[in-house]
């Protein structure tokens, strides 16, 4: 059958290509969790604090805006757990992380959104509505550099590189150093040493 036959430099089968994918998914998505969890327990401990209730209006919705941002990002990173169990045992791997990959990537960026909402937030309280903008479009800015910029630039290098090796590798013969072969001693003299003739 064609989904057993090597189809990678890894030398595995798709089957086996969809196994090491998902699971180095659900790497990236235990390390993503943690902050979705450290995040959503401090905004639900937020509302039972002695301070809450002297929030203005833009502070409250900020407040909830990023709370609902949270819950979405904790959902949709354990989507492809739930994900995985509806659909164990029925054949589709590949499917589940196409799925799964790019619901993580939907979270990544409403959990962008949801570590703004949350320094805005805190900032704004502490020392006032400019700071929290300012503070709130910055880790918007570093976010946005570090998941979303930098990715492509290593993407872009590492193409340019394999451009480079491909461009040395089909350099033209002509181009090449021709290489002269030595001319061979006859028989009875040194090879070290040259012919009468070339003296």
């Amino acid at each position: 059958m064609a989904d057993h036959r090597p189809c990678t430099a890894r030398n595995e089968t798709p089957l086996e290509r969809a196994d090491r994918n998902f699971g180095e998914l659900l790497q990236e998505l235990r390390v993503t969790q943690t902050g979705v969890q450290i995040l959503f327990a401090f905004l639900l401990t937020l509302a039972f604090t002695q301070r809450f209730p002297s929030l203005d209006t833009f502070q409250r919705a900020t407040y909830v805006t990023t709370l609902l941002l949270a819950v979405v990002a904790a959902a949709l990173f354990t989507a492809p757990a739930a994900l995985h169990r509806s659909l164990f045992q029925r054949g589709a791997k590949a499917r589940i992380v196409q799925v799964s990959s790019r619901l993580a990537t939907v979270g990544m960026g409403v959990l962008v959104l949801a570590f703004t909402g949350s320094v805005l937030l805190v900032v704004d309280v502490t020392t006032g509505r400019a700071g929290g903008v300012a503070a709130g479009a910055a880790t918007l800015l570093v976010c946005l550099g570090l998941w979303g910029l930098l990715p492509r630039l290593v993407r872009r290098a590492g193409l340019a590189e394999e451009r480079k090796a491909a461009q040395s590798h089909s350099t033209p013969a002509s181009a090449r150093r021709e290489v002269i072969p030595r001319a061979t001693a006859r028989p009875g003299t040194s090879p070290r040493e040259p012919s009468a003739r070339l003296r």
